[in-house]
């Protein structure tokens, strides 16, 4: 069973050691003179290095040009892995883990081939501890940074996430870890038609670790053929246009109006109703008017007994029963008692404790006394009687009503600056 190593670090194995024969040739010993010394030049070097390297592919078996296609992808990951190792820098990403953190397991993957103009996806999985946190901040690249300059000069741009075509992230937990899946989208544009083989450079990924520490992961990168929409179509022709979408104006100042004609008429309905409640409001009865002097009530009850002319008609005995009936509602008005509801004794009664005394009291008694007998022992009053009695009523109430003082003009006396003022004399 034959072994095939790769040819490429093979020559260049024998061409760093023709180079180093060639140096420890042309180094003079110290006991050799000077002139002795064959002088090697770095063209001869670097030509019998081409030679013993083309002498050593000569000597390489003819099955290495028959290796099956699994030990040219060992042999290009050997490559690749010696090249990172190497110091490969790309300035999309810089990958970062702080000095005792384990470095969270990243695997990704994107599509080997896409259209020009349409989204590409890269999908992310990472397994990490339970205290960590992918993309704490959301994914973000600045367009002013490293990262988003290397992804335009590498052909690519992120779409708009207002789009549909946003970063998703979605992040589950199993057996003590978890793992974060995160999905983003590429958008290839090349410069010119036609197709291109394109490389999307690493990806920066940010974890944030419970101590609140920041590391930074970088997405692998990928190789992706770039064809063009219509490059399977012989002759393509423009897509028709896509239907009309209704164009609707907001018309802003019937918005307005609209919306303040509203709730104007609201507010409106809300006035009208209060106003019509408090119309309708049940309101307090008028006040009876102020009850009348009792002296002026019975000056006209004794006016009205007058202009009955009772005497003439022969009615003598009603005459003396209404004028004792209006004295009697006199002095209970003015003395406060029942007056008309009282007897004669009780009426005398409630006169005596006043303070002080009545002054017609003794004519008070004789006009009641003397209408008890008109009625109640059927005695005939005369006509002189009956004028009498009249008078008599109207000499109590005249008596008997409160006599209101005149207020008499203030007189200032005059002041020591002021001179009195001569009285005047009336005429003479």
């Amino acid at each position: 069973m034959k072994y095939r190593l790769p040819i490429a670090p093979l020559l260049a194995l024998l061409a760093m050691a023709s180079s180093v024969h060639a140096q420890d040739a042309a180094v003079p010993s110290a006991s050799a003179p000077a002139s002795h010394v064959p002088i090697v030049s770095a063209r001869d070097a670097s030509d019998g290095a081409d030679d013993s390297a083309s002498d050593a592919s000569i000597d390489v078996d003819a099955d290495r040009r028959d290796a099956t296609s699994t030990a040219q992808d060992a042999g290009a990951d050997a490559s690749a892995d010696a090249k990172s190792e190497a110091g490969d820098i790309w300035a999309s990403c810089m990958e970062f883990v702080p000095e005792g953190a384990t470095r969270p397991k990243l695997t990704n993957s994107f599509p080997a081939r896409g259209l020009a103009g349409y989204a590409l996806p890269l999908q992310i999985q990472i397994e990490h501890g339970l205290g960590e946190k992918a993309l704490p901040n959301g994914f973000r690249i600045q367009s002013d940074s490293d990262a988003a300059r290397a992804l335009a000069e590498a052909g690519f741009i992120l779409p708009d996430p207002d789009g549909g075509a946003g970063p998703s992230l979605t992040r589950r937990e199993a057996d003590g870890k978890a793992i974060t899946e995160i999905l983003i989208n590429f958008v290839a544009l090349p410069d010119s038609p036609g197709r291109h083989e394109l490389t999307l450079p690493p990806i920066p990924i940010a974890i944030s670790r419970a101590s609140g520490e920041l590391l930074t992961l970088c997405t692998t990168p990928h190789q992706v053929t770039v064809d063009e929409p219509i490059a399977n179509e012989t002759e393509p022709a423009p897509q028709k246009n896509p239907p009309p979408r209704p164009q609707r104006e907001t018309w802003t100042l019937a918005r307005d109006l609209t919306y303040g004609i509203l709730v104007g008429g609201a507010i409106a309905a809300v006035l009208t109703w209060l106003v019509l409640m408090w119309l309708r409001r049940p309101k307090p009865p008028t006040p009876p008017p102020p009850p009348r002097p009792p002296w002026e009530v019975a000056f006209e009850s004794l006016n009205a007994i007058r202009m009955d002319n009772l005497i003439a008609q022969g009615k003598r005995s009603e005459h003396m029963d209404r004028v004792s009936d209006v004295v009697r509602v006199y002095l209970g008005a003015r003395f406060g008692f029942d007056g008309i509801e009282s007897t004669t004794d009780e009426v005398l009664q409630a006169l005596r404790r006043m303070t002080p005394p009545l002054p017609v009291y003794d004519e008070v008694r004789t006009l009641l006394q003397e209408s008890d007998l008109v009625k109640f022992a059927r005695w005939a009053p005369t006509d002189t009687d009956c004028e009498e009695v009249v008078v008599t009523a109207e000499s109590i109430v005249r008596t008997t009503m409160p006599v209101i003082a005149k207020r008499e003009p203030k007189v200032e006396p005059a002041g020591p600056d002021q001179p009195e003022r001569p009285e005047q004399e009336g005429p003479a």
